[in-house]
């Protein structure tokens, strides 16, 4: 069997590999298929060293990365040039395992899941086989939306190499509004009705409402004082995002709902952070699978699809 050094098969103790190319990766996934062994990619086949970016055309608001930078990393990259990712998932996770788990913050109110973000991918498929989808690629491939598909798929259907994503400016100004009242759910239906535009809007259930302005100073300003006169509220200095964040790490479980019935939802909750624009909520106890059985059906013929071998392990 090679060694990580061969640049081919698993490492001889045991150990994850982490390529630092392309090729190693492919290389790694197609002995592997071709052994019969089976990868957990994050465990036995890491990003770690897949961490630069490749291009960023300012002008354009584009970036490719390689899967394995992490946040932080790409946020001052990006930095310099006015820009950044709007994803602010807990902790520092790498780009690719945002994509591999649809990892995202308060920031999703206003700028979506990483499935949004997201103009094209650069995948290794269980047998080796190295694919293009999306913008910002040489060649594509007619068919799945592979940008959007691997979203969610926690590494079961290809190795995440490199990712072409969306990028947006950095606002000049920020404020934050926090609402400490009863019907969260009322205050909520408010401002979601209004002509305002948050970046982010959570509740942290119970009995608050944190909402975030972002953009020019006046008009950032404007946007407060109009919130205010709605639903009250006093001006904060932004550690509730933090707190936000902290809780949805530690949360156990993940709740989806209908946005419609956020009242309804709320009244069933403990503690939990709610993200009422997207129909989240990070909640203290485990959430059963609600998927149903047509969803898993086509679920597992997409991954027949992409691993007919059944290599890649969840």
């Amino acid at each position: 069997m090679p060694s990580a050094s061969d640049g081919g098969g698993a490492p001889a103790d045991g150990a994850a590999f982490a390529p630092a190319t392309l090729e190693e990766a492919s290389s790694f996934l197609a002995a592997a298929s071709a052994a019969g062994r089976r990868v957990r990619i994050g465990v036995d086949l890491r990003t770690d060293k897949l961490d630069r970016v490749l291009e960023h055309e300012a002008g354009d608001l584009t970036c490719t990365v390689e899967a394995g930078i992490r946040l932080s990393a790409l946020q001052a990259a990006l930095a310099s040039s006015g820009q950044r990712l709007a994803l602010d998932p807990p902790g520092d996770p790498s780009v690719g395992a945002c994509l591999a788990a649809s990892l995202s913050g308060p920031l999703r109110h206003r700028f979506g899941a990483p499935r949004d973000l997201v103009l094209g991918v650069t995948l290794v498929l269980a047998d080796g086989t190295v694919v293009n989808a999306g913008g910002k690629v040489v060649k594509n491939v007619a068919g799945y939306d592979l940008g959007k598909l691997v979203c969610g798929s926690r590494g079961t259907l290809a190795l995440v190499a490199r990712v072409s994503l969306r990028l947006h400016p950095l606002p000049a100004a920020a404020r934050t509004l926090t609402v400490t009242r009863e019907d969260a759910a009322a205050a909520v239906s408010a401002l979601v009705r209004s002509p305002l535009q948050p970046s982010a809007l959570d509740v942290l259930h119970p009995g608050r409402v944190a909402v975030l302005f972002e953009g020019r100073e006046a008009a950032v300003e404007d946007q407060l004082r109009r919130a205010r006169a709605l639903v009250g509220g006093e001006k904060t200095d932004g550690t509730v995002w933090i707190e936000s964040r902290q809780r949805q790490a530690a949360a156990r479980g993940r709740l989806l709902f209908d946005p419609g019935r956020l009242r309804e939802t709320l009244a069933g909750l403990g503690e939990a952070i709610v993200r009422p624009g997207a129909g989240v909520a990070y909640v203290g106890h485990e959430v059963p699978d609600g998927r149903p059985e047509p969803v898993r059906r086509l679920e597992e013929r997409i991954r027949a699809a992409f691993d007919p071998k059944g290599i890649l392990a969840p």
